[in-house]
Parts: C-alpha cells; structure tokens; sequence
C-alpha cells in the first residue's frame, strides 16, 4: 500500500507534541488515546490493527488486529484523513515526559523494530507488526518482553522516548549493555540479546535486575533514560497505599498533622 507523504513540526521540550499537516486526502494514523487536537475537515476513524489491512477483507483486518493484540496494544488504531480542500492539521501528544523521534523509514531500510508501548503516530501506509526474539533468553528474561512492534514501510513515522533520547549508531562488532527497558527502537540489522548479570550478590542488591540487553552492530539504536516501567515503579513506591510517603509527611503543617494537634487539645 501506498504511504503518504506528510509535513510535520514538534513542539515543546520534556512534553512534547507533534503536529502533522495532511493534504486533501492524505491521512495519518494515531495509537489509541495519543489525540492532541485536530482542524475542522479531518475525519477520524476507528479501525482494526493499523489500517493497512482495510482493503484486504475482512481477513485481512482480523490478522491486523491480532498483530495488535500480541503486542498488548489497543486492537484498534485511529485513523486522521483531510477530507477538505485545503491543507490541515492534527497532533498527537506525547503520553509522560520525554522526546518524540521522527523516522523516515525509507532511511533505516524500511523497518524499525521498537518498544511495544513507544509507537505514537505514522503516515497511513506504514504497518504495524510483531517481532518476535528469536533467542529463548530474550523471551524469558527481556524485561519488556520478547514480543516488539515492527515498523514497516516507506513513511514517516513517529516513537516516544522517555526522559532523555541518546541515539547512538553502532559499527560492525561494537556492542553496548543496556538495562532492558532503556532500550527504544534499532534497526533490524542490530542483534538483540539478553545476558545474564552473571553475579548473584549484584544481581540481588544491585538494584539493577537479573538481566541486561546487549546490542550489536552495525545500525542505529534509540535509548531513552526514563522507561515508562521506571516511572510507573516509583511512582507506585511513593503511593500511602503502598507504604510510601504519604502527602502529609511532605509538610509540617499537613492536614495529618494539624489533625493530631486539635484532636489532642481535647483530651
């Protein structure tokens, strides 16, 4: 299927958005929930897997899904086409903090293989697949998990790093250590393994897990310094619910505090 060209602008620094101008019968399709805002003509619609199965029967659309569902994405995509006479816009905002990474497929060699929940957005053409490591190590012991999403096509195509985005293009036989949810996006060309720590003192205490991600040249990979995992971890640490600081230890004067004051001027 044809892929459609598209204009597009990032905006903002640690939140980011990005703004994609269709022409009269372009359209882009978005993850579920990414929507920032859209101008009048563009028509939205929700579709199985990704929308480059739409003209493949019904078939065709159920395996798009599937590819979807393996994934433990939404089944569904949102597709954004200008039915107007003019030039129009939508965007699509970054879900948590972070950088938003433009790709043009056709510079990567057509595909791009990427963290399962980093796709945002792409030109309608591009595909959304499954890649699976082919190493039981990966499978087991990936940390994100041994299914990733495949990119392919000849469009452009939008991921999501979190926190900082450090691009890094290795050479033949080079090989980086990652911890396994830094790891964004790489090429295809790229080997993807998981090694073990090796030491059970700094695996149990180190606080850095049991496994690493190894990456091999040549190709381009895409690292991010706060995986949504990470965030989430901390963010779930720091909940009362689950012993952690409650909103009023953070101050004197808390509402926990001045409850204890009155109650004891009572007794």
């Amino acid at each position: 299927m044809a892929m459609d060209v598209i204009d597009y602008e990032i905006f903002g620094a640690e939140m980011q958005f990005v703004e994609v101008e269709l022409d009269p019968g372009e359209a882009a399709i978005g993850e579920a929930g990414a929507m920032m805002y859209m101008q009048d003509d563009i028509q939205m619609d929700t579709v199985f897997g990704d929308g480059s199965q739409q003209t493949s029967g019904f078939m065709g659309k159920l395996l798009g899904a599937g590819k979807r569902l393996l994934t433990g994405e939404s089944l569904f995509t949102t597709v954004f086409h200008n039915e107007g006479s003019g030039k129009r816009r939508v965007a699509f905002a970054a879900p948590y903090p972070g950088k938003i990474i433009p790709v043009d497929l056709t510079e990567v060699g057509g595909t791009l293989i990427c963290q399962k929940d980093s796709f945002l957005c792409a030109a309608k053409g591009v595909s959304l697949g499954i890649a699976f490591q082919k190493k039981i190590g990966t499978g087991l012991f990936g940390g994100e998990g041994f299914i990733m999403q495949k990119l392919d096509g000849d469009g452009m195509a939008f991921i999501h790093a979190g926190g900082t985005l450090h691009e890094k293009v290795l050479v033949p036989g080079e090989t980086i250590r990652v911890d396994t949810g830094c790891v964004v996006a790489f090429q295809p060309s790229v080997d993807f393994d998981i090694k073990y720590v090796g030491k059970i003192k700094s695996a149990i205490f180190g606080g850095e897990g049991l496994f690493f991600a190894t990456l091999s040249g040549p190709g381009k990979v895409w690292l991010q310094s706060l995986p949504l995992s990470r965030l989430a971890n901390r963010i779930i640490m720091s909940a009362p619910a689950a012993g952690g600081r409650s909103a009023d230890q953070s101050s004197l004067l808390g509402a926990g505090v001045l409850g204890g004051i009155l109650g004891s001027s009572d007794d």
